[in-house]
């Protein structure tokens, strides 16, 4: 399914349908790192509300599943890591809990980097007054010491000295669970049967995390090659089949009889 062809897209180095740019961009022909996805997204949702009809839900569906793409291959090349030899490393290279704590770190020093330089811009501005106080006029400076005693200083000592308060973590909720113990998990559920649904994988996981860490386990050991997935159709049942060795899979629950 492809979305309307009279969707186009205006940039420095391609002029056309954004399908065109979709396939010049998986065939390796254009580098995606000179295709903006968040201006050329705007553009989509400002046309699409434009349109009287506006994009269907097939068109739209495409459009997300191609910048998702878009995306992913945009993070493989800007994380900091050895040069891939072609777009598939880019993808396989490392694991998904791994690639998100780094596009976390990455946005974290993009934040720090702007707050910097709007730090270093600001103190350009500024000059140092070198100079003092004319001497005729030094008289008139009351002594900034005369009424600083002692027991002024012990107590600023004290309050700077104190040690900091207990910092209360009682809101937050530690995850209690592994990406390796959910790999071991879903193997478990595998062996042994044809084949599984995604929700049967999830079966017995009770809190969010749990169900995301399970998630990352699926998709780490589709990108070993232990397990085939496949989706007949749009938001339907994933199809979860293990095509690990027999060495890799665990030992089936109960044995023969």
């Amino acid at each position: 399914m492809s979305t309307s062809p009279d969707f186009l897209v205006e940039l420095p180095l391609f002029s056309g349908p954004f399908r065109l740019l979709a396939d010049l961009v998986l065939d390796q022909r254009m580098d995606v790192c000179d295709v903006p996805v968040a201006g050329i997204t705007d553009r989509y949702l400002k046309e699409g509300l434009d349109r009287i009809d506006g994009w269907s839900l097939e068109e739209a569906t495409w459009f997300v599943g191609v910048c998702a793409i878009l995306l992913e291959l945009k993070v493989g090349r800007l994380l900091p890591r050895p040069l891939p030899v072609d777009e598939e490393d880019l993808l396989g290279g490392a694991r998904p809990d791994v690639v998100y704590a780094r596009s976390l770190e990455l946005a974290a020093f993009r934040r720090v980097a702007v707050a910097l330089a709007e730090k270093m811009a600001a103190a350009a501005l500024m000059a140092p007054r070198s100079a003092g106080p004319p001497k005729e006029f030094a008289h008139l400076y009351p002594d900034v010491m005369q009424d600083v005693t002692p027991e002024m200083l012990r107590a600023v000592a004290a309050l700077v000295l104190a040690p900091p308060k207990d910092l209360d973590l009682s809101h937050v909720t530690s995850v209690g669970v592994s990406l390796a113990d959910a790999m071991e998990a879903v193997r478990a559920r595998l062996i042994g049967r044809e084949d599984a649904r995604f929700r049967d994988l999830i079966d017995g996981c009770h809190e969010r995390i749990e169900v995301v860490v399970r998630f990352l386990a699926i998709l780490e050991l589709h990108r070993e090659g232990k397990i085939e997935m496949a989706q007949a159709h749009v938001f339907g049942d994933i199809e979860v089949r293990w095509q690990g060795s027999t060495e890799d899979a665990p030992e089936a629950e109960g044995g023969s009889g």
